[in-house]
């Protein structure tokens, strides 16, 4: 019986709207850290190494608090999501940037705005669980608070490293056809 009632609760938090959401959102975070992490130690980007390096354990720590927001609404957290966000980096990194043996500073570009995207994505996450808050007591509002706050400035982060290499990439394609 109790065997039973574990399979039944183990399928049943498979069809829930929210753990599918937090667990799809957890795909991204982990995508979204392993592109953080590359793109602070690659060191290509114009910006100090330590704006980078912060940024991706700022990332490194949103994913945290997604998981322990997860585990404190009885989420359970779907390996093979995670697995499917870090290989989905992975396999990113396989797309043609004009180059063959080099990195290109659109692919710099291209990341920054995938970024970019995912940190908007992590905000619109947290205004949605910052919604629940006042009906669900397992949610830290003030919390949630924070996290929109932190995904804003690095939004902001992203955006001046995103224009400045698409600078660099405009200028390099002018360069070329000038």
């Amino acid at each position: 019986m109790a065997v039973r009632q574990a399979a039944e609760a183990v399928k049943r938090s498979a069809q829930d709207p929210l753990g599918i959401y937090l667990n799809d959102h957890l795909a991204g975070a982990t995508a979204g850290l392993e592109l953080a992490r590359r793109i602070a130690g690659a060191g290509q980007l114009p910006a100090d190494a330590g704006t980078l390096q912060r940024l991706a354990a700022d990332i490194a720590q949103d994913r945290s608090a997604l998981i322990d927001m997860m585990r404190a609404l009885g989420v359970p957290v779907r390996s093979y999501k995670v697995f499917a966000g870090w290989a989905g980096e992975k396999a990113g990194r396989l797309k043609p940037n004009g180059r063959l043996r080099t990195r290109s500073p659109l692919s710099n570009l291209l990341e920054l705005e995938m970024m970019r995207l995912g940190v908007q994505g992590k905000e619109a996450a947290w205004r949605t669980l910052r919604a629940q808050a006042g009906t669900d007591p397992r949610l830290d509002a003030g919390r949630l608070e924070e996290l929109i706050a932190r995904a804003a400035a690095q939004a902001d982060i992203l955006e001046d490293l995103r224009v400045r290499a698409a600078a660099l990439v405009l200028a390099e394609s002018g360069a070329a056809h000038g």
